[in-house]
Order: structure tokens, then sequence, then C-alpha cells
């Protein structure tokens, strides 16, 4: 497969810019999906210059959309980004559906590919390195692995990863930082490294550390005022405005959302239904937030905004 050499450059370009956008899918009140709500929330935050927008992952629900779906919100995406800020769109399960996955996004015009982790298996480091093998193989787009969950590369099977062509990134979902740094550490130089822990910006000065910078930001679907001035303060060494945010807007996120599984994604859709965008509901089988939870959350919201000179 031919790759473009200039998508690892754009996206490094874009790190150092502003945090990774993970736009949340849209659906209306049954369920079906809302491309109309979609395009206008994708189009907002495109507007802000994140360093990359990725539809169609974790915190797009990705594992609830079918493929007819999935080619609309990647199609989409790619159209209002128009080339601005560069595209990689989630595949996963097993690699045969990844790939069928991956040539949707081809067609669609992403500019990369986040590998999400695999359905349901506990696997092998042999396999794992496998079925990046297997992708790679068979898409002309760069890929970027996602270690979390059952999927985590040891020493070795990393150094094999970054030898399969069109390998060009990890992204760390883990937060082992003893293991991250012998990761960082046996990378090429132009490999790229993303933290993408829950909420990471509670975690981005510690990675830094470890030379991984650049991080995935679900705050940004919803308030990318709170987000982008958190992502300044951190580059700038502000650390009063870092510490502050942290304290009174993010470490209470983290508690609110550690109140039930999958509110990791329900909180953020949320949020952004509070402040008008329209994202719609989840799909089964997460569920929206509970009405003490979401008044929770809208006073959480004010305050972080409040932090920054926003409003609700």
């Amino acid at each position: 497969m031919t790759l473009d050499p200039d998508t690892a450059r754009r996206l490094r370009d874009g790190m150092a810019r502003g945090v990774l956008s993970f736009p949340l899918t849209s659906f209306h009140d049954d369920g079906t999906l809302d491309p109309d709500g979609f395009r206008a929330h994708v189009a907002a935050r495109i507007a802000t210059a994140p360093g990359a927008v990725f539809p169609a992952c974790g915190t797009g629900e990705f594992f609830s959309l079918d493929e007819d779906e999935y080619r609309q919100v990647v199609t989409i995406t790619v159209e209002e980004a128009g080339g601005r800020v560069p595209v990689v769109a989630g595949i996963g399960y097993g690699w045969a559906q990844a790939v069928r996955f991956a040539r949707i996004a081809e067609d669609a015009g992403a500019d990369a590919l986040l590998v999400l982790p695999h359905y349901l298996v506990a696997a092998p480091q042999d396999g794992l390195v496998a079925q990046l093998e297997q992708i790679a193989a068979r898409t002309r787009l760069p890929l970027i692995a996602y270690q979390r969950g059952q999927v985590a590369f040891g020493l070795d099977a990393f150094r094999r990863i970054v030898r399969i062509p069109g390998v060009i990134g990890l992204k760390d979902g883990h937060s082992d930082l003893d293991r991250l740094q012998r990761l960082t550490l046996a990378a090429p130089e132009d490999f790229l490294f993303f933290n993408g822990a829950a909420t990471a910006e509670i975690q981005a000065r510690a990675y830094a550390t470890v030379g991984v910078p650049a991080y995935s930001s679900a705050v940004h679907a919803f308030a990318p005022e709170i987000a982008d001035a958190f992502f300044t303060a951190l580059r700038d060494g502000d650390d009063g405005t870092v510490d502050k945010l942290l304290r009174d807007f993010y470490v209470p996120l983290v508690e609110l959302r550690d109140r039930v599984p999958g509110y990791a994604v329900s909180l953020v859709k949320a949020a952004a239904r509070l402040r008008g965008h329209p994202v719609g509901p989840v799909r089964a089988p997460l569920t929206d937030p509970t009405a003490a939870d979401l008044a929770d959350l809208r006073q959480l919201l004010t305050i972080g905004l409040d932090l920054v000179g926003a409003a609700l």
C-alpha cells in the first residue's frame, strides 16, 4: 500500500498546536443517527482549531455504529474539516471487520486510522502484533495503535510494531508510565505517542515527563473553552492555572464520571446537550445520567466555564 508521508507531519504539527478532539455521534431521541446534528457538532469542534479530529472512536460510540452510519460520520467529518485538520477515524473488532471499516474510511477521505482494542478476547503478544500486520497490509492509510483494556504491548512486541509499514503511532490508555517510558525510549524518533487516558488532562503533566505531551480531550466535545485554556496553561508552564482547573473542575468531573460505568461517554454527551449541542442520547448499552447526576454536572460545568470566563 502507498502511504501519504505528510500525514504524520500534519499530526505532529497539530499535536503541538492544540488538543486532539473526539466528537460525539449525534442520535435522535429514537436512537437513529442524526446526520444534521452531527454535522453541526463536528463543525463547531473544528472551528476551535484542534490538533486533529477523531470521529467514530470511543467517545463517538464506534461500538454502536453500523457500517452505513460509520460512513456518514466519517464523510461528514472529512467534509467539515476541509483539509484544515487531520481526520483520524476509529476502526476495530477483529482484523477482518476492522479492514471493512478501514476501507470505508479510505473512501470517505480520512487521513489515518485509530485501531481500537479488539473485541472481547484476551490475546498473546504475537497475536496483538499480527492484528496490526493484517490491517496494515490491507489499507493505504497510516495506523495508530491503541493500547487499553486487554491490549497492552510489551517491549519486544512494540519493537516489532514500529517496524510494520504504515504504523505511525501509539495511543496509550493504561497510564503505566514505567512501561510507557520504556516504549518511548525504544521508538524511532519520528514515532507518534498520544496520551489516551480517561479524562487525559488529569495525567497530562505526568505523561509529558516521559515524552508524551499530546493528549485526547473529551472535554473539548462540550467545553472547548476549558479544554483550550488547560492546554495553553500546560504548554506555557502556568502551573497555577493548571492546578486550579484540575482541582475545581477536572478532578470533580472524574469523581462524577466514576459513579456509573459508561459515564465517560454519557456525561460528555449530557454536558454537550446542556450547552445546546444537538448530540442526542447515548445508545444502549450506555445509559444517560440520572436527574441527580445531571444536576451535579450542570453545577460543575458552570463552575468550569466560569473559571475560564465563559458561560453555560
